[in-house]
């Protein structure tokens, strides 16, 4: 049976912490370096849904990819909501670690987990990696798809293939443009126009894309966007993470149990289509 600081150490080879972008807050934030573990549970965020689903499960460590605490904090109060995940993380011998921006670049990474679950061809990074000489580390990934699709198959694609959410696929664009190249980069991915236009593909999946910077894009090329969820983009990378620590465990003879949480996170619950109209007046005043 492994210790914690075992598998820390498995964890950070495979997302080193000094990959992490400067303002983000990664690595472990409750945890017995000498306890044993046993049972692994991956989630995309740290919340108290996920943290009771730990306890039920009877993990011993939480790997998130969302930080629990980004900025400064003076409590951890149980009165506070993230003081009662500290609180019940502890209470329970469960340790908590995240994976941030250290696997959004990594190789693989959550945008490679993104790509495989829609079936795309993995060309290059979006950004580089400056520091990568192989050129495989980044953010984002330039993508092929074996077989051409037009905008609204690739949209339905990704309505199938990721998890299911309230907000579902938006799309700009031509619905019946053809589409063979895509960017994706798992969440937030509206910073990234430059170099997805620098890149000439056809269309870019990501998550909280915004008015403005979608209506200029759209009047600088006819690049196709997709819009899914926050979560939904970055929930395939706890099945890669997942994954590599099960590798991990059977090389070293640990007999970890590594389980991925399907609890939806996503804070948005429901959606409602607006109704259809013909009406040539336009929006209502």
């Amino acid at each position: 049976m492994p210790r914690l600081s075992e598998v820390i150490a498995a964890l950070d080879a495979l997302w080193p912490a000094e990959r992490a972008e400067s303002w983000d807050a990664v690595g472990t934030v409750v945890g017995e370096p000498d306890q044993e573990v046993t049972r692994v549970l991956f989630a995309v965020d740290p919340v108290q849904e996920i943290v009771d689903e730990a306890v039920k499960l009877g993990a011993d460590l939480l790997v998130t990819h969302h930080p629990l605490y980004l900025r400064g904090t003076t409590t951890v109060a149980a009165s506070t909501f993230k003081g009662r995940v500290v609180h019940t993380l502890i209470k329970n011998d469960i340790a908590l670690h995240v994976a941030h921006t250290n696997a959004d670049t990594a190789d693989p990474g959550v945008s490679d987990a993104l790509a495989g679950a829609l079936d795309l061809n993995v060309v290059r990074p979006l950004v580089p990696d400056p520091g990568d000489p192989e050129g495989r580390r980044g953010l984002g990934r330039v993508c092929e798809l074996t077989h051409p699709l037009t905008v609204r198959e690739l949209a339905a694609r990704a309505a199938e293939r990721l998890p299911a959410t309230a907000q579902g696929i938006r799309v700009a664009g031509d619905p019946e443009a053809t589409v063979r190249t895509v960017a994706v980069s798992g969440g937030s991915g509206d910073s990234l126009f430059d170099h997805v236009r620098a890149a000439g593909v056809d269309a870019f999946l990501t998550a909280d894309l915004r008015h403005h910077p979608v209506s200029e894009a759209r009047a600088h090329s006819p690049l196709a966007l997709l819009d899914a969820a926050h979560w939904a983009t970055e929930w395939p990378w706890c099945e890669l993470g997942a994954a590599q620590l099960d590798e991990i465990s059977d090389r070293h003879g640990w007999d970890l149990r590594v389980h991925v949480s399907k609890t939806v996170t996503d804070p948005w619950t429901a959606h409602v289509a607006s109704a259809p109209t013909s009406s040539a007046m336009g929006a209502p005043n």
